[in-house]
């Protein structure tokens, strides 16, 4: 029988994760329903001599464009068999195809649409599924597909902004490391060798360079299992629990680098919240989707804690409040929708405002970093020219007296 690994929430709000064979995703997550926890994900075990080869890579805008498409189908009248027939003859990408063929044939099987497109949580992520199962009893699934399309078409706009904000300043600092790695590996030896052949005295900077460059140059092999040892350890450090705490608590605390993560986390949570809330999810589901979504170890672990408070009734604004990682303008969001019953508005609002000021952020962070890793690279190649001209200046001068 199959192993699915599961992680999810007892009745006391303290995260659980473990292994149970059961003989579908479907059947693993209704077991655990009937353990009453609440399930954050559910995933086939699998051996590591089962590994796959390859994944299946569906992008979000893939998945944004199938929940608007079958919207639109489910809002003609079209029935949804048809309309997912419809969709695997069109769609060009083989993955998605065999995704679409799938939930077909669950949906022909008699499972629910919510629990078909469950079978594929590596690709439909928690807070979808579960707005599905709230919009299948309320009967409004063409509706939910048109929001769920509009939030990750915003989320997918929201990481094409971060990626295009950081990828120039990589791209600089790519540039600066392979300039300094030239220099030091091809041009400052062949100056050695002329300057050696002159029997010139050198400048104290120019005899530091290439000192520094003939040490680098003996040394790279140790300098090179170094950097990549530690970054390897640390690649695998950060897959653990603890790893991920510390280094979520590190970008958090990060001057500058911190406010771009967590305005972008609460923008994350916000939205999927107001999303789920407006589409009849209860809170409590709901929390557990939108922390999950947060992707980041340091909110999951007070929002959990937030969440066990909601269900002992003391509402959603202060337990988040609470957590002190919401600035004060978000609080005061939640309480007035607490208050005046437009919680769904008054996160959407919450979300549309942290989406602006994160793109704040991200400009005057990439103001500062970009002007700073050029400063770095002209003070190295700068250093590396003064060094140089003035050797030749000097063995000029030397050469003109005798």
């Amino acid at each position: 029988m199959p192993r699915f690994s599961y992680v999810a929430v007892d009745e006391v709000g303290k995260k659980q994760s473990g292994v149970l064979e059961a003989t579908s995703a479907v059947a693993a997550r209704n077991e655990l329903i009937g353990r009453r926890f609440d399930v954050l994900d559910v995933k086939e075990h699998r051996h590591w001599t089962q590994f796959q080869i390859t994944r299946k890579k569906i992008k979000p805008a893939h998945v944004m464009n199938f929940s608007r498409q079958l919207g639109a189908y489910l809002q003609a009248g079209i029935p949804i068999l048809d309309a997912l027939a419809s969709l695997e003859a069109d769609t060009t990408n083989p993955d998605l195809k065999q995704v679409l063929v799938a939930i077909y044939d669950s949906l022909r099987a008699g499972s629910s649409f919510a629990d078909a497109v469950a079978e594929f949580g590596d690709i439909f992520p928690p807070y979808y599924i579960g707005i599905l199962r709230s919009a299948e009893l309320t009967g409004h699934l063409d509706l939910v597909l048109d929001q769920l399309a509009a939030y990750i078409e915003r989320d997918v706009g929201v990481r094409s902004a971060i990626r295009s904000a950081v990828s120039y300043p990589l791209v600089v600092m790519g540039m600066a490391v392979v300039t300094v790695t030239v220099l030091v590996t091809y041009v400052l030896p062949k100056f050695e060798d002329f300057f050696n052949g002159l029997n010139a005295k050198l400048p104290v900077t120019t005899r530091l360079l290439l000192n520094s460059s003939r040490f680098l140059g003996h040394w790279w092999p140790v300098f090179a299992v170094v950097i990549f040892g530690s970054i390897g350890g640390s690649l695998v450090y950060f897959r653990t629990e603890r790893g991920r705490v510390m280094r979520d608590r590190l970008f958090l605390a990060s001057p500058m680098v911190g406010g771009v993560v967590q305005y972008a986390v609460i923008e994350r949570f916000c939205r999927i919240l107001g999303t789920m809330i407006r589409a009849g999810v209860p809170i409590p589901d709901a929390l557990i989707a939108a922390t999950e979504a947060t992707n980041n170890r340091v909110y999951q672990h007070a929002l959990i804690g937030a969440r066990a408070e909601v269900l002992r009734g003391e509402g959603i604004a202060r337990p988040i409040a609470q957590t002190k990682l919401f600035p004060g303008a978000a609080g005061e969001m939640l309480k007035v929708g607490e208050q005046t019953g437009t919680l769904d508005r008054q996160l959407e609002v919450a979300a549309n405002f942290y989406e602006v000021e994160l793109g704040h952020k991200l400009k005057r962070l990439t103001s500062v970093f970009e002007p700073a890793i050029i400063v770095v690279m002209g003070v190295i190649v700068g250093f590396v020219a003064v060094a140089l001209v003035s050797a030749m200046y000097g063995i000029f001068n030397q050469v003109t007296v005798k």
